[in-house]
């Protein structure tokens, strides 16, 4: 039995990534950045006091110890 209310491309398998979710996450990302609104909200994401920025420090600290490496992108300048 056919669905009639199937979506165009709605069963497109995409493999290991999605190209659709991938485009639609660009696409918001560059219309964010355009807002204007970044620094605003890195300000926003500081911590509040001293406890919330070592929470926030032991978090990337637990983070850093699963993840296979840094990006070697990251040291470029």
């Amino acid at each position: 039995m056919e669905r009639k209310d199937k979506v165009e491309g709605e069963d497109k398998v995409e493999g290991e990534g999605s190209y659709t979710g991938t485009k639609d996450y660009n696409q918001r990302t560059k219309k964010f950045i355009d807002s204007g609104k970044v620094d605003k909200a890195a300000r926003d994401a500081e911590p509040k006091s001293e406890e919330e920025k070592h929470a926030m420090q032991k978090a990337e600290r637990i983070g850093r110890e699963r993840a296979k490496g840094e990006d070697p992108a990251l040291r470029k300048k």
